[in-house]
């Protein structure tokens, strides 16, 4: 994860909603960012106090977009893909050079923002997922219009205060919307049909999803600080002849593995259609 030395830098949010305050609430909790140094505009009253209440400190929340702008360096775009056409015309004209513009809204890409607000502002296009709410997100992200390696630098660094951050062409952000965009719903599928497993095993039903949200947890973190295969992972646990590998044998049996290639690639490709109205 990347260094939490604060950066300086003024972080106004164009809309309050969940995803807004999980970022503004993970950059100050990290350092990045003093409370002092976010602002963000919303037309709801509720969802700019709920945002307050969650990042503390002398957060600025207001009703005005153009406040936001004129009082910000970095500028993050999160309100409803539908609204944004609309937001970015409101937008354009109060924008600065030296701002950096970052959009977090689904299913845009970078040409359509290069049209509303201008070919030669600084964008950076990322792909969050909800688990950034708990400080345990995966997002995907790239660069636009005149944003360089500095900004890519930058947006890193505010990304890995609510998870991990990875680079990629645009071209590519529909395969990470398919994978982690959409990924934790399958995997809280997975939770819920764990723990119903163990339930009709005879576990207790609080005492079955602690488990199986427990096992996940584990399992996934096990990959990422060991940084081996998951096939290696999952070799050392299957033992000849015992429990792991007759249940492998029922998940393949049953095609889990295949399901899974499926969804993501379903939820890419739907992904791609929606980008393309």
């Amino acid at each position: 994860m990347a260094s939490t030395d604060t950066i300086n830098k003024r972080v106004g949010f164009i809309g309050a909603g969940q995803m807004a305050t999980a970022l503004a609430r993970g950059m100050v909790a990290a350092g990045l960012v003093d409370a002092g140094s976010v602002r963000a505009s919303d037309p709801s009253a509720t969802a700019r106090k709920r945002l307050a209440a969650a990042v503390g400190g002398d957060v600025l929340t207001t009703d005005s977009n153009a406040e936001v702008v004129q009082e910000s360096d970095v500028l993050v775009l999160a309100v409803k893909p539908h609204l944004m056409q609309g937001v970015c015309a409101t937008l354009a004209d109060g924008l600065r050079g030296d701002q950096l513009v970052v959009t977090v809204a689904a299913g845009i890409r970078v040409k359509s923002y290069l049209g509303w607000l201008g070919a030669k502002v600084r964008l950076v296009r990322v792909m969050p997922n909800t688990p950034c709410m708990v400080g345990s997100g995966a997002c995907g992200y790239c660069l636009g219009g005149a944003a360089d390696q500095a900004d890519a630098e930058l947006v890193d660094r505010l990304l890995s205060a609510v998870g991990r951050a990875l680079r990629v062409e645009e071209r590519l952000l529909d395969a990470v919307t398919g994978l982690s965009g959409s990924g934790p719903a399958l995997i809280f599928i997975m939770i819920e049909a764990l723990a119903d497993g163990g339930v009709r095993a005879g576990l207790p039903r609080d005492a079955a999803l602690m488990l199986a949200a427990q096992t996940v947890f584990g399992a996934a973190d096990m990959v990422l600080q060991t940084g081996e295969h998951p096939g290696v992972l999952k070799d050392r646990v299957a033992s000849p002849g015992g429990t792991t590998i007759a249940g492998i044998e029922t998940l393949e049996l049953h095609g889990v593995r295949g399901a899974l290639i499926d969804a993501v690639r379903a939820a890419a490709e739907r992904s791609i259609e929606l980008s393309a109205k």
